[in-house]
């Protein structure tokens, strides 16, 4: 597998999610024009899907080869804020896990960074996200799909949770606190992108950095933690 099937509407919908699966004159025209254009009509007509593709694979092997020592065949996973799920098509291929997504259910018309008390950015499609598991030979069995705002959220034990760039990166990681502290065992694993890593030692016995991003607008970095 060297790239991943998707159309124009699920192509649009990575590049509002990763803005650097773009080439870099659609990202100079999204600076002069302004994000909101650039979400409702750039974004939509002057990308190249095929192009995408292949960049969006590329990120994502790298995002699994990095956290792949964390994974175990059969895991149950948690994915929170997953975007369109490429991640999470590699894990179930190599390690045919089963991915549970928790997702919000719209696209913001402006694109926010950071968090706060209120915040309700969002930038998914469930349907278009279900598209793309099964276009890409995911079986229905092997995934299921909640919506944050109107699902009742999974109650069972996971052996992996997985969000990047979202908790405790566009929302703030006590929004699912509570929730985490219910589907966690001993002996899970929670991979996660933030900006004040030592925060979190007051809540996990381990953490762990395994990568540091300085070129992101909050020079974020990922933390591996852990009770065990």
């Amino acid at each position: 597998m060297q790239n991943f099937i998707l159309n124009r509407k699920i192509a649009q919908l990575a590049v509002l999610q990763r803005i650097e699966l773009c080439e870099p004159s659609l990202k100079k025209m999204r600076k002069f024009l302004g994000r909101y254009l650039f979400s409702s009509f750039l974004s939509k007509y002057l990308i190249n899907p095929v192009k995408i593709s292949k960049s969006y694979f590329d990120l994502m092997e790298k995002e699994f080869l990095l956290i792949k020592k964390y994974l175990k065949n059969n895991d149950k996973i948690l994915s929170i804020g997953s975007g369109i799920g490429g991640l999470e098509i590699l894990i179930n291929k190599n390690l045919n896990s089963h991915i549970t997504f928790i997702e919000k259910n719209y696209i913001s018309k402006k694109i926010k960074y950071g968090w706060d008390k209120n915040n309700q950015e969002a930038y998914n499609n469930l349907n278009l996200l279900k598209k793309f598991l099964l276009d890409n030979d995911i079986k229905k069995d092997k995934f299921a799909i909640f919506d944050f705002d109107k699902n009742k959220l999974p109650d069972t034990k996971f052996d992996l949770i997985v969000s990047l760039y979202s908790l405790d990166y566009h929302y703030e990681f006590e929004l699912y606190k509570h929730y985490l502290n219910k589907v966690m065992k001993p002996e899970t694993i929670i991979i996660f992108d933030t900006i004040r890593p030592d925060y979190f030692k007051q809540i996990y016995e381990k953490v762990e950095i395994i990568k540091q991003d300085f070129h992101t607008v909050h020079k974020s970095k990922r933390v591996v933690c852990s009770n065990l």
